[in-house]
């Protein structure tokens, strides 16, 4: 699964990505929200995970360009500065979950992992369940690849 992890805490980012690498995920970094969006602009991203309060262009507006970009990219909001309004202001924008920093590594996970099944249900549902035969081949070795993913988590449907 590959994630673009977006937040100015350089350290911070640093040690999740390398956590995240370690648990069997492909991870872009980007220190700024303006890197975050040109990197989505290069590149697809299964799920998002931003910041809320950078210098530059903040979560809620990173939100909504990679919204613009990639519009099933499900955004996971993770910040320290955590507010009611912040957490209606990103539902503007279909934010998939708000953590607050610090944020627990097992719910980091879990919350990537259901943002991207969620993601997935929705593409299968929007394209007919996939009726043709490489779809139904598609399907398999990602169902094959979400049971693993679910079982070495110990996340449930």
């Amino acid at each position: 699964m590959k994630l673009l992890f977006i937040d100015d805490e350089q350290t911070f980012l640093k040690y999740l990505a390398k956590r995240l690498i370690i648990d069997g995920f492909s991870v872009k970094t980007a220190f700024s929200g303006e890197e975050g969006v040109e990197a989505a602009s290069k590149e697809d991203f299964d799920v998002a995970v931003v910041d809320l309060q950078m210098p530059g262009i903040d979560g809620i507006e990173v939100q909504k360009r990679l919204k613009d970009l990639q519009p099933g990219l499900p955004c996971i909001v993770l910040t320290g500065h955590a507010s009611v309004e912040n957490a209606l202001e990103s539902g503007k924008y279909n934010a998939f979950k708000f953590l607050s920093k610090p944020v627990d590594m097992d719910t980091l996970i879990a919350t990537i992992n259901a943002a991207y099944n969620d993601r997935v249900q929705k593409e299968q549902l929007a394209s007919g369940s996939g009726t043709s035969q490489t779809g139904s081949k598609q399907e398999g070795a990602i169902a094959k690849l979400y049971g693993k993913f679910r079982k070495l988590y110990g996340v449930e449907k």
